[in-house]
């Protein structure tokens, strides 16, 4: 089969996917059955392309030319494969755990759920293998909207509402800022295609070159850089899946992401280096990493605390591409993945103990630990990697973007890392600390009323658990992929 051929497969198999789902909604059984093959599928054939990739091609798929120059197009790179594996690996997961709680948690309609969520996993393999800056916008807007409904999946006052404000932020700061750096991007260059070592050297000065920088990072709603970040806490109304797939699996990943591939094939990280607001940028996202960290110090509501730690730990990605050196753009590169694994696996522990003991508030999971221990002990690891200790794989990207601090010769970036790790011990260690060894507030015993939540529940809280370990013992596959996008780039 034509390797060219399997990036087009790779892209409709979740779309075709989406429309089984509605075509088998009375039959709910047979209807997660279709998501979870056509999720296996897709993940085969994105894995598939890693064996090319790593010997030097680059498939390519050209669907149209927009206008002369700009084309609808696809380009997979170590990049773009890496979040790719990440989405469509964690589509399966993310969708064994969805059967346990749409299900114990009795909610209503299952199969829009499913369907938009299908819909969302191709556009983030879309924004992944996005050839050009018009791809990438383009599925980066679809990726918005075809999650609204996932977002306002309760169609509540509550849920709209936070619609609302999910939309107006994202489309806003994609629009206004985003566009804009793009067409002026067009405008210098001639060109908006992604090429190593970058597109805007010697196009313009460096006052030019550095505003269009900034409309690039503040554009990018979806990285969630403060203060463009109220949309992500505002869609933890939606069901813990949905959670999920914004935090881990599409839409905050596709944000870093595009981050990310702006600095190192739109810039270049030599460039980057030169421009004035790559340092000023740079502390914007360390403020970020540090005033997520204590708003999440402070919340009750155990999704909101782990929707705050995600703005956190988002910007250790902008700030890994904004370091401009080899080791920020590898640790930055590798997180994405890290902190994938890791924190769905703390959501997927969030929605277990909402099934099981129907609790938001961890002052109220005194004593949990005892009842639900997979489910603690997976958020104890998960934990772990988001705090960066081992034996979680978080510790080996947050190693190297520790190197990349130094390596840019500044040691106070590295002070922030090292400060928000300590908050994120209290934090999310204090959830697992008081599920195991604090006892109910009120004297009850938790046994005689709750239990572990819906098996296909914890298969996947176990799964995302081992994997956040096993990349401890074997980082080596994100790790190799971005060492062939800075060799990519050096060349």
């Amino acid at each position: 089969m034509d390797i060219n051929f399997v990036v087009g497969i790779c892209l409709l198999l979740p779309v075709l996917g989406a429309f089984l789902v509605l075509i088998l909604g009375s039959r709910p059984n047979v209807r997660e059955a279709a998501t979870l093959l056509t999720g296996g599928l897709t993940f085969w054939h994105v894995w598939g392309l890693l064996h090319h990739v790593r010997e030097g091609a680059r498939p390519r798929l050209e669907l149209l030319e927009i206008v002369p120059g700009v084309q609808l197009a696809f380009e997979v790179e170590p990049l773009g494969l890496l979040f790719a594996l990440v989405a469509s690996f964690l589509w399966i997961v993310t969708t064994l755990y969805a059967i346990g709680y749409m299900r114990g948690h009795h909610e209503e309609n299952q199969t829009r759920f499913f369907f938009f969520f299908a819909i969302a996993i191709a556009g983030a393999l879309a924004v992944a293998f996005s050839a050009n800056l018009f791809t990438l916008f383009a599925f980066y807007e679809v990726l918005t909207l075809c999650t609204f409904p996932l977002v306002t999946h309760h169609q509540t006052d509550e849920a709209r509402k936070a619609g609302r404000v999910y939309l107006g932020i994202l489309l806003t700061t994609s629009v206004a800022f985003q566009l804009l750096a793009i067409i002026w991007t067009w405008q210098l260059a001639d060109t908006v295609d992604f090429t190593e070592g970058g597109i805007l050297a010697g196009t313009a000065s460096n006052g030019v070159l550095s505003a269009i920088l900034i409309l690039f990072v503040f554009g990018v709603g979806k990285a969630a850089v403060m203060p463009f970040h109220r949309w992500l806490p505002a869609a933890m109304v939606a069901p813990t899946p949905v959670s999920a797939l914004l935090h881990a699996v599409a839409v905050v990943k596709a944000g870093v992401f595009t981050v990310l591939k702006v600095a190192v094939y739109v810039f270049g990280i030599d460039l980057l280096g030169t421009l004035a607001a790559t340092t000023w940028l740079a502390w914007v996202a360390a403020a970020t990493i540090i005033l997520g960290s204590l708003v999440a110090f402070q919340k009750d509501n155990l999704k909101a605390r782990l929707a705050y730690s995600t703005i956190s730990q988002l910007s250790y990605i902008v700030l890994g591409a904004l370091l401009a050196n080899e080791w920020g753009v590898i640790g930055g590169g590798m997180h994405i993945a890290m902190h994938a694994f890791g924190k769905i696996t703390l959501f997927f522990a969030a929605g277990a103990v909402l099934v099981a003991a129907h609790e938001k508030d961890i002052s109220r999971m005194h004593g949990l630990g005892r009842t639900m221990p997979i489910t603690f002990g997976a958020f104890f690891v998960g934990s772990l990697s988001i705090i960066g200790l081992p034996p979680a794989g978080g510790s080996w990207s947050k190693w190297f973007l520790g190197m990349g601090t130094l390596e840019a010769g500044q040691v106070g970036l590295l002070a922030v890392l090292m400060l928000s790790s300590l908050l994120g011990l209290y934090y999310l260690l204090e959830v697992p600390v008081k599920a195991f060894f604090f006892r109910p507030p009120d004297g009850t015993d938790h046994g005689k009323d709750f239990k572990e939540a819906p098996l296909p529940s914890l298969i996947a809280i176990g799964i995302t658990a081992l994997a956040t370990v096993g990349f401890f013992v074997w980082p080596d596959l994100w790790y190799e992929l971005m060492t062939m996008v800075i060799s990519g780039v050096a060349q």
